[in-house]
Parts: structure tokens; sequence; C-alpha cells
């Protein structure tokens, strides 16, 4: 029986809820807003299950990648739609050509991100782009292990630990799975998404059911310095740039991202993925003749499944180093290391409307400003050479 006595060590992933034999476990939400495992002890018939499926108490050794690529989508409006380079569409294109299933992350009708699955390409955009949140997983585990065991191909894309998650729960390889995971600064509350998203409908007179798309990489005017995006059916716009945005402010300050992100359990390609897929920051410093500002994938292939399968798309891709991807993308191998007092600040004063909170907390100096401004000129700069 999982007893959590630390919320670090648990990632959400719900792999020990969707195996348990008893069906016992649910998951519930807590004050924060983040999903836990709680156990019905009358049902429990202590089979252990739910810890030998948990990739928290069973991590993996680190490992190195088989090779490490710079790609983009020759295709410029997916790429346009995508958060980087447009490579997840590729990939899953050819899934589907295959007769296979898609598994990701998409909105639903209340603008919460659940994972879902698609047999068909159009269907593939909700998949595309950055949501900054953590998904609700469900029983896609479950769903995926049926179509496995029916011989279909699935692409299971999700954040790393829910890819460990998965791979826990499935207790064993399918040659017909393709995991691809995605570099993972940490998984901010829904919750206090929810909150946000509320307060900022309030303050620019809309309502939620009018909504058309919510897009938190906005790449229009710039990859690297991208916009948070909202359209309504009457054509309105909101767009804001992310380092004014409080909502992605707060995420990148790590005022409400999961506990478990601190200590991630599936840093270092840990989670058992085939291929682990970004954005490649730092491509303008280290091959700038490739960066035309509209976003350039990095690819990190961990396994010969991931290889062989990269081997049959046709994609523009440069072969790269390892170290020096991420010496610009800590966060493939480095958990993130909040700051508690500035966290417990931002909890502690839930009765506080949250932009006056985040306002507070996350004051964006004159200089920051002005930092912001420089890179974006020279990145034009760069870029225009």
């Amino acid at each position: 029986m999982i007893l959590l006595k630390n919320k670090q060590d648990c990632c959400g992933c719900s792999a020990c809820q969707q195996r348990c034999p008893k069906q016992c476990i649910t998951m519930q939400e807590d004050k924060e807003g983040f999903l836990y495992p709680h156990i019905n002890s009358e049902l429990c018939i202590d089979c252990g299950i739910c810890e030998k499926v948990c990739p928290v108490i069973n991590q993996e050794k680190p490992r190195e990648p088989i090779n490490v690529y710079a790609a983009k989508n020759q295709n410029e409006q997916i790429r346009m739609q995508s958060s980087s380079g447009g490579i997840f569409s590729m990939i899953a294109e050819r899934v589907i050509i295959e007769g296979g299933v898609i598994f990701g992350a998409r909105w639903n009708p209340e603008w919460e991100v659940v994972h879902d699955y698609t047999e068909n390409t159009e269907n593939l955009s909700a998949f595309r782009s950055s949501k900054y949140l953590q998904s609700k997983i469900g029983n896609t585990f479950k769903q995926a292990e049926l179509f496995l065991k029916q011989g279909r191909i699935v692409l299971f894309t999700g954040t790393p630990c829910q890819i460990a998650g998965l791979k826990k729960f499935l207790r064993k390889e399918y040659d017909n799975l393709l995991t691809v995971e995605v570099f993972c600064h940490s998984v901010p509350s829904p919750q206090i998404w929810k909150i946000y998203l509320n307060e900022l409908l309030h303050n620019i007179k809309w309502k939620k059911n009018d909504i058309v798309s919510i897009n938190f990489r906005y790449k229009e005017i710039s990859w690297k310095n991208y916009h948070f995006f909202m359209l309504n059916k009457n054509g309105n716009i909101f767009k804001e740039s992310s380092y004014k945005n409080l909502f992605i402010q707060g995420f990148l300050k790590d005022l409400y991202t999961r506990p478990s992100c601190n200590s991630c359990p599936a840093k270092c390609l840990k989670s058992g993925s085939d291929i682990s897929i970004g954005d490649y920051w730092g491509i303008q410093s280290i091959m700038p003749e490739i960066d035309d500002d509209k976003g350039i994938s990095a690819v990190i292939v961990n396994t010969h499944k991931g290889q062989e399968f990269l081997e049959k798309i046709e994609v523009e891709h440069y072969l790269m180093d390892y170290k020096n991807l991420c010496k610009y993308n800590p966060a493939i191998i480095k958990s993130l290391s909040y700051n508690q007092n500035l966290r417990n600040k931002f909890y502690d004063n839930k009765d506080i409307p949250f932009f006056i909170r985040i306002n507070h907390l996350c004051r964006v100096s004159i200089i920051s400003k002005i930092r912001s401004k420089v890179i974006f000129i020279i990145n034009n700069l760069l870029c225009k050479k």
C-alpha cells in the first residue's frame, strides 16, 4: 500500500490508480490543486502492486542518448502551430499512416488539460504546442495497453514522469509501443490555472464559453520571445508577451509547481522513453545558420527503436552534441530548485486575488525589461544575418 509521507514522493502519474486490481485508489486534488492517490483501506488487499508500478519508488538509472539532432518540420504551417520545430507531428503522422494510435495532451471544453488519443491526422493539431499545466492522465494507460494488446502501434507522448509511469504500469516491453517524452521544466497547478483564467476573463470581459483557442507559446512574432495568446469566437484576440504574462512568470518562478518537480524521478532520460523532444534553446549560438526564429526542435534518440522509427520520416536534421544541448537546456538533466519561502507566500495568501498576489511576488524590474528587450533585438539581428 502506498502511504505518502512527503508530497515530493508522488509525481501524479496515476499508474497506481489505474493498475490497482481492486480499484480502491482514487486520485484526489489537494489544497494546492495537484492530484494524489487516496486508498480505501477497506477494499485494499495489500497486494503491493501500487508500489511496484510507482516510478518514484522504482527509478531507473540515468542514460546516455544514442544520437542528438537539431531538426525542423519542412511544413511551415505545422511548424508555426508547434512549440518548437514541429517534429512531434511528423512522428505522429507516420504512426497514423501505419495504422497506429496517438496519445497526448489536449484542452477539454472547460479549458483544462487532459490526456486523450486520436487515430486520425485531422485531430493532431489539438496535441501540438505546449500546455503549461499538469495534464489529467485519466485512464489513458489502460487505453494504451488495450490498443497494444490488439497489435496496434501506439505513440504515447507526455512528460518524463508520465512516460516513466506508463512503462511501470505496463510491466513489460511492447515492440509496438513508441514513447516520446517532452523536455519538462516542471508542471504547474491546474487549480491555479483555473483561478488565473477566471480572473483574466473577468478583467477583459470575455466568457469562457466564447474562447476558441489558447496558446502558451504563440510565436508568430518570435519563437524565442513567445507570447500567451487567446482567441474568442467574435474574433477578439488577447496577446501578452511571456515576460509580462503573470501566469507564465509565476510558473517560471516555480511558485505553483508540483513538489515532486523538486526531485524529479525521470531526469537524465531515466523515463525509459524512446525519444525526447523539446525546444533547441541556444541554437542561435551553436548553429546560427539554421535559426530563423520560427522554432527548432532538439531530438534526443534514446533507443534503437527510436532511431529506426526516425529513419522512416523525412526530416531536416543535424547531428549535435548532447552535453552542449544540456548546457542550454538544463531541464533535461536537472530538477528545479524552487524558493520554498516564496512559494509559501503565494499559497499562504489564497484570499488575495491571483493578479495582486503574483504582481507582488513577480514584479518585473526595469533592468529585466531592458534585458528582455535587448535579447529580443539581438535575436532578431542574428536571424536576419
